[in-house]
């Protein structure tokens, strides 16, 4: 049974990659002063931030329905069933959308509910890819990837209070005060949503808090204290000097461990803005 293993542009994965890994990576759509852009495809990351740091009116929107409907067909045209993995039910409806969706397929496209974006996000793709590619069913593929959804955590250093207190998630006053005080909140992805997590001061301050976390989830929530079945991985919105800075000592820390870098979603960018730095921590599974 052929399966294709399709995602969003939340997961970080080009057009370009995605043909290489083989799977599909449906764009997310964004609009700016009203106009519709789609990312990596009108839209690059440069180009993004450019008119995020301007004047400019932006927000996210779901994927267009009849869009994901046509790309769905598209691809049942040569395999016999779809995966699909949007981005976090919490940070967007457009997960519960495609649910309903897929209900007219009959079973051929099953839509994964993991509570992920970003590197996360990813690394759900690359299992769901290597279950399709061992004949793993649509339907087993969900299964286990709903399973271990809470078998990852985002920690991010956010490098301004302004985007978070645009997007309603901070009151003025508060980031205000934070502002003045130079506060750097540490957020943090763990299923559903984008919550505080612990405060620093400085950036130093808040890699060590990331990095003490993930070494707190190794030995308690994954019962792992060397780190040996856990993936890492760092993200960042437009800091990518600080990003391989934060590589290096996560390496220094946990030797031997392959740790990629990509740019966190523009959908997460869109909330904390540029500056920002993460990184993850989740349990490697024997697929």
């Amino acid at each position: 049974m052929s399966v294709a293993i399709l995602t969003d542009s939340n997961a970080g994965i080009t057009q370009e990659e995605a043909e290489k890994m083989g799977v599909y990576v449906l764009p997310m759509p964004f609009y700016i002063d009203e106009k519709l852009y789609y990312e990596e495809i009108d839209l690059s990351q440069d180009e993004f931030y450019e008119k995020l740091k301007g004047d400019h009116e932006i927000h996210t929107s779901m994927p267009i329905v009849g869009e994901v409907m046509d790309l769905w067909d598209k691809l049942l045209k040569d395999h016999d069933e779809v995966v699909y993995i949007p981005m976090s039910s919490g940070l967007s409806s457009s997960c519960e959308t495609a649910v309903v969706l897929a209900d007219d397929y009959d079973g051929k496209v099953e839509v994964v509910n993991n509570q992920r974006i970003s590197v996360t996000q990813r690394l759900s793709v690359e299992e769901a890819k290597t279950m399709a590619d061992k004949g793993k069913s649509a339907a087993e593929i969900k299964e286990f990837l709903e399973k271990t959804k809470f078998e990852s955590t985002i920690y991010i250093m956010v490098g301004t209070l302004e985007y978070l207190k645009k997007g309603g998630r901070l009151t003025p006053a508060v980031a205000a005060i934070g502002s003045l005080l130079k506060i750097k909140p540490v957020l943090q992805i763990l299923g559903e949503k984008l919550d505080s997590f612990a405060k620093g001061r400085t950036v130093k301050q808040c890699k060590q808090i990331i990095i003490d976390a993930i070494e707190k989830d190794m030995k308690e929530r994954f019962n792992d204290p060397t780190g040996e079945n856990c993936i890492i991985a760092v993200a960042h919105t437009q800091n990518e000097e600080e990003a391989e800075e934060l590589r290096r000592e996560l390496l220094e820390k946990w030797p031997g461990h392959d740790i990629i870098i990509n740019p966190l979603s523009l959908s997460v960018s869109c909330h904390i803005g540029p500056g920002a730095l993460a990184a993850t921590c989740s349990l490697k599974h024997d697929i």
